[in-house]
Protein backbone atom coordinates (compact mmCIF):
# COMPACT_ATOMS: atom_id res chain seq x y z
CA UNK A 1 0.00 0.00 0.00
CA UNK A 2 2.79 2.42 0.82
CA UNK A 3 4.32 2.04 -2.64
CA UNK A 4 1.32 3.91 -4.10
CA UNK A 5 2.42 7.00 -2.20
CA UNK A 6 6.19 6.49 -2.39
CA UNK A 7 7.06 9.23 -4.84
CA UNK A 8 5.03 11.77 -2.88
CA UNK A 9 6.49 10.79 0.50
CA UNK A 10 10.11 10.10 -0.31
CA UNK A 11 12.33 8.47 2.30
CA UNK A 12 11.87 10.71 5.35
CA UNK A 13 10.33 10.14 8.76
CA UNK A 14 6.78 10.39 7.39
CA UNK A 15 7.45 7.52 4.99
CA UNK A 16 8.97 5.40 7.77
CA UNK A 17 5.99 5.98 10.06
CA UNK A 18 3.53 5.20 7.27
CA UNK A 19 5.45 2.09 6.20
CA UNK A 20 5.79 0.60 9.66
CA UNK A 21 2.18 1.48 10.49
CA UNK A 22 1.04 -0.60 7.51
CA UNK A 23 3.36 -3.43 8.61
CA UNK A 24 1.95 -3.38 12.16
CA UNK A 25 -1.63 -3.28 10.88
CA UNK A 26 -1.06 -6.22 8.56
CA UNK A 27 0.66 -8.22 11.30
CA UNK A 28 -2.27 -7.73 13.66
CA UNK A 29 -3.59 -10.74 11.77
CA UNK A 30 -1.17 -12.72 13.94
CA UNK A 31 -3.21 -11.88 17.04
CA UNK A 32 -6.50 -12.75 15.35
CA UNK A 33 -5.03 -15.92 13.85
CA UNK A 34 -3.82 -17.18 17.23
CA UNK A 35 -7.16 -16.29 18.84
CA UNK A 36 -9.07 -18.07 16.08
CA UNK A 37 -6.85 -21.14 16.45
CA UNK A 38 -7.33 -21.14 20.23
CA UNK A 39 -11.10 -20.77 20.02
CA UNK A 40 -11.82 -23.08 17.07
CA UNK A 41 -9.10 -25.72 17.08
CA UNK A 42 -8.00 -25.65 20.70
CA UNK A 43 -11.53 -25.46 22.12
CA UNK A 44 -10.70 -22.30 24.04
CA UNK A 45 -7.26 -23.45 25.24
CA UNK A 46 -3.76 -22.89 23.90
CA UNK A 47 -0.29 -23.09 25.40
CA UNK A 48 2.29 -20.36 24.91
CA UNK A 49 4.38 -22.72 22.74
CA UNK A 50 1.45 -23.58 20.44
CA UNK A 51 0.36 -19.92 20.28
CA UNK A 52 3.92 -18.92 19.41
CA UNK A 53 4.13 -21.62 16.71
CA UNK A 54 0.86 -20.47 15.14
CA UNK A 55 1.88 -16.81 15.35
CA UNK A 56 5.37 -17.28 13.95
CA UNK A 57 3.91 -19.32 11.08
CA UNK A 58 1.57 -16.46 10.20
CA UNK A 59 4.47 -14.01 10.54
CA UNK A 60 6.71 -16.05 8.23
CA UNK A 61 3.97 -16.34 5.60
CA UNK A 62 3.28 -12.61 5.87
CA UNK A 63 6.98 -11.77 5.54
CA UNK A 64 7.28 -14.06 2.53
CA UNK A 65 4.36 -12.27 0.88
CA UNK A 66 6.02 -8.93 1.72
CA UNK A 67 9.28 -10.04 0.09
CA UNK A 68 7.59 -11.39 -3.05
CA UNK A 69 5.52 -8.22 -3.41
CA UNK A 70 8.57 -6.00 -2.99
CA UNK A 71 10.59 -8.00 -5.50
CA UNK A 72 7.83 -7.69 -8.11
CA UNK A 73 7.54 -3.95 -7.49
CA UNK A 74 11.31 -3.39 -7.38
CA UNK A 75 12.16 -5.43 -10.46
CA UNK A 76 9.27 -4.19 -12.60
CA UNK A 77 8.44 -0.67 -11.47
CA UNK A 78 11.13 0.79 -9.20
CA UNK A 79 14.51 -0.15 -10.72
CA UNK A 80 15.80 3.23 -9.59
CA UNK A 81 14.96 2.70 -5.90
CA UNK A 82 18.59 2.39 -4.76
CA UNK A 83 19.64 5.44 -6.82
CA UNK A 84 16.86 7.55 -5.31
CA UNK A 85 17.61 6.28 -1.81
CA UNK A 86 21.32 6.99 -2.26
CA UNK A 87 20.59 10.52 -3.49
CA UNK A 88 18.36 11.06 -0.43
CA UNK A 89 21.04 9.86 2.01
CA UNK A 90 23.72 12.04 0.42
CA UNK A 91 21.40 15.08 0.33
CA UNK A 92 20.59 14.56 4.03
CA UNK A 93 24.31 14.41 4.84
CA UNK A 94 24.94 17.66 2.96
CA UNK A 95 21.93 19.35 4.58
CA UNK A 96 23.20 18.40 8.03
CA UNK A 97 26.41 20.28 7.38
CA UNK A 98 28.62 17.19 7.22
CA UNK A 99 32.22 17.62 6.15
CA UNK A 100 33.41 16.73 2.65
CA UNK A 101 35.06 13.60 4.07
CA UNK A 102 31.82 12.43 5.70
CA UNK A 103 29.87 13.11 2.51
CA UNK A 104 32.44 11.20 0.45
CA UNK A 105 32.18 8.29 2.92
CA UNK A 106 28.38 8.31 2.44
CA UNK A 107 28.85 8.28 -1.34
CA UNK A 108 31.14 5.24 -1.05
CA UNK A 109 28.74 3.55 1.39
CA UNK A 110 25.86 4.03 -1.05
CA UNK A 111 27.92 2.68 -3.95
CA UNK A 112 28.67 -0.45 -1.91
CA UNK A 113 25.00 -0.73 -0.88
CA UNK A 114 23.91 -0.52 -4.53
CA UNK A 115 26.37 -3.25 -5.46
CA UNK A 116 25.20 -5.47 -2.59
CA UNK A 117 21.51 -4.81 -3.33
CA UNK A 118 21.96 -6.21 -6.84
CA UNK A 119 22.64 -9.59 -5.25
CA UNK A 120 19.19 -11.26 -5.08
CA UNK A 121 19.98 -13.05 -1.80
CA UNK A 122 21.06 -9.81 -0.08
CA UNK A 123 18.06 -8.01 -1.54
CA UNK A 124 15.65 -10.67 -0.22
CA UNK A 125 17.31 -10.76 3.21
CA UNK A 126 17.18 -6.96 3.58
CA UNK A 127 13.53 -6.97 2.59
CA UNK A 128 12.69 -9.85 4.95
CA UNK A 129 14.28 -8.26 8.01
CA UNK A 130 12.16 -5.14 7.64
CA UNK A 131 8.83 -6.66 8.80
CA UNK A 132 10.11 -9.75 10.65
CA UNK A 133 11.13 -8.11 13.97
CA UNK A 134 7.72 -6.43 14.15
CA UNK A 135 6.01 -9.76 13.50
CA UNK A 136 8.18 -11.51 16.09
CA UNK A 137 7.24 -8.91 18.69
CA UNK A 138 3.55 -9.15 17.88
CA UNK A 139 3.79 -12.95 17.99
CA UNK A 140 5.40 -12.92 21.45
CA UNK A 141 2.90 -10.44 22.87
CA UNK A 142 -0.06 -12.24 21.31
CA UNK A 143 1.10 -15.64 22.56
CA UNK A 144 1.47 -14.27 26.09
CA UNK A 145 -1.92 -12.53 26.04
CA UNK A 146 -3.87 -15.36 24.44
CA UNK A 147 -2.44 -18.43 26.18
CA UNK A 148 -5.02 -20.35 28.20
CA UNK A 149 -4.19 -23.59 29.87
CA UNK A 150 -6.69 -26.32 30.46
CA UNK A 151 -8.27 -25.76 33.81
CA UNK A 152 -8.04 -28.81 36.00
CA UNK A 153 -11.16 -29.32 38.02
CA UNK A 154 -10.64 -30.55 41.56
CA UNK A 155 -11.43 -34.19 42.18
CA UNK A 156 -14.51 -34.54 44.33
CA UNK A 157 -14.70 -37.45 46.67
CA UNK A 158 -17.94 -38.48 48.24
CA UNK A 159 -18.08 -37.84 51.92
CA UNK A 160 -18.12 -40.91 54.09
CA UNK A 161 -21.53 -41.58 55.51
CA UNK A 162 -21.62 -40.84 59.14
CA UNK A 163 -23.28 -43.32 61.43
Amino acid sequence: ASMLFHDGMGFGRKAEVFGYTTIVLSLLLVFFGIRSYRDNIGHGRITFARAFAVGISITLISCLCYVVTWEVIYLNFMHDFVDKYSAYVITQARASGASAAVIQAKVEQMKKFKEMYQNPLFNVMMTFIEPFPVGLGITLISALVLKKKEQVEPVRTPLAASS
